[in-house]
C-alpha cells in the first residue's frame, strides 16, 4: 500500500501510470504488507532535504528515505519509508533525455522504490541489477518512451 502525495501547485496527469508501475514492481518483488509514501515537490523542497540530509548543496530528481536501513526498525507491515521527487527535475530530464514526463515520473517512482528496498547504483554490478528491475517493471506496463 503506497500513498502519492503532491505537495506542488501542479496538477500531476500520470498517477496511474505511477500506480501500475509501483504496484508491478510490488508484484514482482513479491512483497506482501508494504507501507510507503511518493511525494511530489518542487527543486526548492529537494534541495532543501538534499543540503539537510546528503550534504549536497543543489536540487536532485529523486531522493529516498528508506526505514529499513535502520536495522533496529522491524515493523509489519512493513514500512519502507519515503520518495521524494522534484517534478521540476523530472520535467527538465524528460527533455534532456527526449522522453516523456510520463516515463520520467515512472522511472524516478520505481528508482525510488527500489533504494527503498536496498537496492543501489555505487558500483555497476549494483547499477546493473537495480537498473535492469527498473526496465523490466517499464517495459511490461509499456512506459518506455
Amino acid at each position: 500500500m503506497f500513498e502519492i502525495i503532491n505537495l506542488t501547485n501542479e496538477k500531476l496527469i500520470y498517477l496511474d501510470s505511477i500506480n501500475k508501475v509501483l504496484n508491478r514492481g510490488i508484484k514482482l518483488e513479491k512483497l506482501k504488507d508494504v507501507i510507503f509514501n511518493v511525494i511530489i515537490v518542487d527543486n526548492e523542497y529537494i534541495h532543501k532535504l538534499n543540503k539537510e540530509y546528503r550534504k549536497i548543496d543543489r536540487p536532485t530528481d529523486v531522493i529516498t528515505f528508506a526505514l529499513e536501513d535502520n536495522k533496529d526498525i522491524i515493523t509489519s507491515p512493513r514500512l519502507l519509508g519515503d520518495i521524494y521527487i522534484s517534478l521540476e527535475k523530472a520535467k527538465s530530464q524528460a527533455e534532456e533525455y527526449n522522453h516523456s514526463l510520463e516515463r520520467e515520473m515512472c522511472f524516478l517512482s520505481i528508482h525510488g522504490f527500489y533504494h527503498l528496498l536496498g537496492y543501489d547504483h555505487q558500483t555497476k554490478e549494483e547499477e546493473d541489477i537495480m537498473f535492469a528491475k527498473q526496465e523490466e517493471v517499464l517495459k511490461y506496463e509499456h512506459i518506455t518512451k
